[in-house]
């Protein structure tokens, strides 16, 4: 075989080899990712504000159908929770018809499961307020107190049948709604006392005053 001939069969063989790599190219070259697979994971700006936030067994300060809702996750031995308490009543009464308070039981301290649970059988005594009340008052004295004994004479002297309170605080529905309420805090990722959302907003900033804040900016669009 002379040269030329050499020269002229290597021209072919790679003419050949790009013809099959222009055939083939479309088959084989990855797709692109779509832009929801490209973008990263965005984390909402609001909490969502179905059932993590509210659920149907939750207590209710205020009107039902309020334009806004506070919810707080609250431990009733939670010292800071009893310091807000004021200030969270003090904005149910200056917005009585714009603002609602939905409470949601965290149960991080040694005497909490057993307030909630008083609370709970409270409730079904039309005394939920009251007794809550009652036990924030005398919180420092039961505070550390796993059977809470403080509170429970502090519920007592609010009106509480202690007696049928004892028997109802252990029924299915109670143990129902601290086990909902304990889920829920896993879900949001609730790890302090008090963790406030108006409105499925979070609050960003800790403190009375910007709390009142939010509330009064969402009580504003609410009105406009």
């Amino acid at each position: 075989m002379n040269r030329r001939t050499l020269v002229l069969i290597i021209c072919v063989v790679i003419l050949a080899v790009f013809a099959a790599a222009a055939f083939l190219y479309p088959r084989v070259i990855p797709t692109q990712p779509s832009q929801q697979a490209q973008a990263p994971a965005q984390v909402p700006a609001e909490a969502p504000s179905g059932s993590n936030l509210v659920r149907f067994h939750s207590p209710v300060f205020g009107p039902a159908q309020a334009p806004v809702t506070i919810v707080e996750f609250f431990d009733p031995s939670c010292e800071a929770c009893r310091a807000f308490y004021p200030y969270v009543k003090k904005i149910l009464a200056e917005n009585p018809n714009d603002v609602r308070l939905v409470l949601r039981y965290v149960l991080f301290h040694q005497a909490s499961e057993e307030v909630a649970r008083m609370l709970e059988a409270a409730r079904k005594q039309n005394l939920y307020s009251q007794v809550l009340e009652a036990v924030l008052d005398a919180q420092p004295d039961w505070h550390d107190d796993p059977r809470a004994a403080a509170a429970w004479a502090a519920a007592e002297g609010a009106g509480l049948d202690v007696g049928r309170a004892r028997a109802d605080m252990h029924t299915p529905s109670v143990d129902a709604v601290l086990e909902t309420d304990m889920q829920d805090v896993k879900a949001l990722g609730i790890r302090g006392t008090p963790t406030f959302f108006v409105n499925g907003r979070a609050l960003d900033k800790f403190g009375p005053e910007p709390l009142s804040d939010l509330v009064r900016s969402e009580v504003a669009k609410a009105r406009n």
